[in-house]
């Protein structure tokens, strides 16, 4: 689940929500476990709303992880070892064979590998949120198995 995972913008790495307060996002970077501020002037996006271009409309960012963890059976990606751009676009085509490729730049495709393996160096391999209602299902089943024993 990446919801709460966020990039901000002038700062290397991915971000875990740590906390809200009243001027300022605590937030620790998921590599190094530092935890700093963020001000209300910093841009900071969630990755689970973020999307990329495809021929058919936007794909959320989240299912695209899911494609490139599939696909590399959970394994990093080597950046440095694709030969060049080309190279790089041919396997993300790969992955997401409808991706417009004349809206989705070289750096977004470097910038998402990165992103993938920065969550898979840390732990993260569930990309979607599982359904609210799934979970509010089970909640409701569990209070009522607990009136029920009571």
């Amino acid at each position: 689940m990446i919801k709460g995972i966020l990039s901000i913008t002038g700062k290397p790495g991915l971000y875990k929500l740590l906390s809200r307060g009243k001027n300022a996002l605590i937030v620790e970077n998921i590599a190094t476990k530092k935890r700093m501020p963020t001000y209300p002037h910093e841009k900071v996006i969630s990755l689970a709303d973020i999307t990329m271009y495809t021929e058919h409309g936007d794909e959320p960012l989240p299912e695209i992880l899911d494609k490139i963890y599939a696909h590399t059976g959970g394994q990093p990606i080597d950046i440095k070892g694709f030969a060049d751009d080309a190279a790089m676009r041919a396997y993300f085509g790969e992955i997401i064979p409808d991706f417009d490729t004349e809206r989705v730049y070289t750096t977004d495709i470097r910038k998402l590998f990165s992103w993938y393996n920065q969550l898979v160096a840390a732990g993260v391999t569930e990309f979607k949120d599982k359904e609210i209602a799934e979970d509010e299902a089970a909640e409701a089943a569990e209070a009522a198995d607990e009136a029920a024993t009571k």
